[in-house]
């Protein structure tokens, strides 16, 4: 907390590419730093419920925000939560990953006391292994202290050393007691390290209650003489697992492509999903891991694993030494210390780091994110940018609140960044946001033109998706037993409610919005803002940004729905809510790219297909217009709708060009296979004859395709007099189903103007 001075136990800075390590090392190779933090004035927050253990093998499936607890246990699918690929990593034979000539690399070797260069080759003098620090005087000691053949406890059988990290040697063993299981041997990097042997305690303290398939398992704390001091040194025993690190893949891919080229997004992603549900378990049992990053995480087969747990401590613990790297770490870590957030934001530097080229990361960068204009990952996947954002956000209290919530928005981009890569709808369901149960915009009447108009704004923002309830307001109650449906009826129901909340506020902006009272909707919001507490509540912006579209008030509703997508970057409304406010502004290229990311994710938002061809027909695109209203899957209640309105812009001429003969027999074939009812029939049917009677009257300026030419349209070949007769049924038919006396008159005699002429 502010004041509060932190006891720093040691400094190690990341590695550079090209140590001469046992495990390769790049920019993704790092050791840890160690602060002992004072405990804060007050209690520490709370930590919030998470998922429990599941079942190994599978993948976790976050449905739930992080407002609202989950469920004990969670089904699981393959690792990318079945959306993307990942290679699977064949597990390695654990003999054969013990190594030959155990070494740390001299640029890894620092004093755990000052941090100060120890062990290195100087002035024609060789690296030592062992001796004393020249800046203070602590001794260090980077020689493996087990060897093959020694055993540990009586039942530890070590085979030799696999790694060396940044608390010690790590060594494979068997253990005889449980079926000669593989195991690993976490040992100290020096016995009289005092901040390690902490570490080793606490470790030893409560992590082998940690039962998570996604954290690896410990068995055992055992003790083992030193074979120099004969002092006892302790040892962490662990489970075995056999694959490579995220930074070993990244390295890797790196040598695969020729380039450093990081891995693709959707691995990337599908990582995070599989990392955050075990963050999140370590937060549900009031841990917190402290120091993510690529080097900490093995993929195995399908899966991936938390390793290295040496920096685990529980949420109230402001005492025992904080191990952090650079470059990962949370800026208030120094001041603050270990919370969710600053877990939150070890997973959004780990994402960052393996997706796109980050070589600044500890230093232009040791805070921040590079911009759009720097990376052009984040110009083309921007939700995935927001993602990242809002986890490394610099406050701690603007970030995901839980891994859970960041998990739902990870979740939400992986769709949308799949789908941009596949051309394959990836829909999902929101846990924030209620589905589209109207559709702006499909009510349209095509113009002369073959122009769509946008639809009014008064209309949009009282059919654009609400916020879930919280369930947590202590009204959500009662809101859940009103069951009025008039806006009046439920404005009264609401004004009488027991209780005053958030939600009860927000509820009544959208009463109000649909009464047309927008004034009254703005003191409701203002209301509401003084109730409310989180300052990463983002559900004030929404009804913000709902109020200045009923103004009109575009840019403004644009700014209001943009902080919403931060908060929120993984939902498709925020996404809706701006493409509209730029269509209005008349931004129709940014109106474009919104409707695209929603409409290509998710085929159930109509809106967005609706909105698209209006933009696109603005920008004259006439085919892509069309194209994407033919898109409307038929189970939609918009289908038709849809397929009225691409039928009437294929046979509207436009200022560039005419209509063309293959338009008009698709138009003609398009409305014969339409369900619909006989005067909306008749009406359609007369305008595609008119369309074609013009054409021909014009001098057939368009080219039919081969196999084309001839072909009747609706029954009626493509001359002057066969059009005559269509038309003249039409305008019959529609006679017949008028509803008043004038209507029929006028299409009567509309129906014997267009007879042509004949004998009877």
């Amino acid at each position: 907390m502010p004041g509060v001075a932190p006891r720093q136990a040691g400094t190690r800075p990341p590695a550079a590419l090209g140590d001469n390590d046992p495990q390769p090392t790049s920019v993704l190779a790092e050791a840890p730093v160690t602060l002992s933090i004072n405990p804060p004035a007050g209690p520490p927050p709370a930590a919030p419920a998470h998922d429990s253990p599941h079942d190994t093998g599978s993948q976790s499936s976050p449905t739930t925000s992080g407002r609202r607890t989950s469920s004990r246990t969670m089904g699981r699918g393959r690792l990318g939560a079945g959306l993307v690929e990942v290679p699977v990593v064949p597990v390695r034979d654990p003999a054969s990953a013990v190594l030959t000539d155990p070494a740390v690399s001299e640029n890894k070797r620092f004093c755990s006391n000052c941090s100060a260069e120890v062990g290195r080759a100087r002035d024609g003098r060789p690296a030592a292994t062992e001796g004393e620090c020249e800046a203070c005087g602590n001794p260090f000691n980077f020689r493996p202290r087990l060897f093959a053949g020694d055993l540990v406890a009586g039942q530890y059988e070590v085979l030799g050393c696999l790694a060396y990290g940044g608390l010690g040697w790590i060594y494979l063993a068997k253990d005889h007691n449980v079926s000669d299981r593989w195991v690993v041997l976490k040992g100290m990097i020096d016995t009289g390290d005092a901040t390690s042997m902490a570490s080793a305690v606490a470790e030893r303290r409560f992590l082998a209650e940690v039962e998570h398939p996604n954290v690896v398992r410990i068995y055992n704390f055992v003790e083992h003489p030193d074979p120099k001091t004969g002092n006892q040194v302790g040892y962490i025993v662990m489970e075995y697992v056999g694959g490579q690190s995220l930074r070993q893949l990244a390295l890797e891919h790196h040598r695969e492509t020729g380039r450093a080229q990081p891995l693709p997004i959707g691995q990337v992603i599908a990582y995070g999903l599989e990392i955050l549900p075990a963050i999140g378990y370590l937060h549900s049992v009031n841990m917190l891991y402290c120091d993510l990053k690529p080097d900490n995480v093995i993929q195995a087969g399908e899966q991936l694993k938390l390793i290295d747990l040496g920096a685990v401590r529980q949420t109230d613990d402001y005492e025992s030494p904080l191990f952090f790297t650079l470059g990962y770490s949370a800026p208030e870590l120094a001041t603050e210390g270990a919370s969710i957030a600053s877990d939150i934001y070890t997973v959004g530097r780990t994402l960052a780091v393996l997706s796109i080229e980050f070589s600044g990361y500890t230093t232009r960068h040791k805070y921040t994110l590079p911009g759009p204009e720097e990376e052009p990952l984040f110009a083309l996947f921007g939700s995935y940018q927001r993602v990242l954002r809002r986890a490394t956000h610099e406050n701690p209290a603007l970030r995901f609140t839980s891994a859970e919530e960041m998990a739902d928005q990870l979740t939400g981009v992986l769709r949308e960044v799949m789908a941009l890569g596949t051309g394959r709808p990836r829909p999902g369901v929101s846990t924030v946001f209620a589905l589209e149960t109207r559709t702006f915009g499909s009510g349209m009447v095509v113009g002369e033109s073959g122009s769509l108009p946008s639809p009014d704004p008064m209309q949009v923002a009282t059919i654009l998706p609400l916020p879930m309830v919280d369930t947590h307001d202590h009204a959500a109650s009662t809101l859940a037993s009103i069951t009025a449906a008039e806006p009046a009826e439920l404005l009264a129901a609401l004004a009488s409610a027991p209780q005053d909340s958030i939600e009860v506020r927000l509820r009544m902006v959208r009463a109000r919005l649909e009464l047309g009272d927008v004034r009254g909707s703005q003191r409701e919001l203002e209301a509401a803002r003084r109730l409310v507490t989180d300052p990463a509540d983002w559900r004030p912006d929404w009804y913000q940004g709902l109020i200045h579209l009923a103004m009109r008030q575009h840019n403004e509703a644009a700014q209001a729905f943009d902080r919403v997508y931060d908060a929120v970057p993984g939902e498709v409304s925020p996404k809706l809510a701006l493409a509209v406010s730029a269509e209005y502004a008349g931004n129709y290229f940014g109106a474009a790219r919104y409707y695209e990311l929603v409409w290509r994710t998710d085929r159930q938002w109509v809106s967005a297909a609706f909105g698209l061809a209006r933009v696109y027909l603005a920008q004259g695109a006439r085919a892509s217009a069309i194209e994407v209203l033919e898109a409307v899957p038929d189970t939609s209640s918009q289908y038709v709708a849809a397929q009225v309105a691409a039928i009437k812009i294929k046979i509207r001429p436009t200022e560039t060009a005419g209509v063309a003969e293959h338009d008009l027999h698709d138009a003609g074939r398009r409305l014969e296979r339409l369900s619909l009812d006989a005067e909306r029939r008749a009406s359609l049917s007369a305008e595609v004859l008119e369309a074609a009677y013009q054409w021909v009257r014009a001098g057939r300026p368009g080219a039919a395709p081969p196999g084309t030419a001839g072909r009747a349209v609706l029954g009626a070949q493509l001359t002057e007099r066969e059009l005559r007769f269509g038309l003249e049924r039409c305008y019959r038919a529609l006679a017949r189903l008028a509803g008043t006396v004038e209507q029929r008159h006028v299409l009567v005699d509309r129906a014997n103007a267009i007879r042509p002429r004949t004998l009877t």
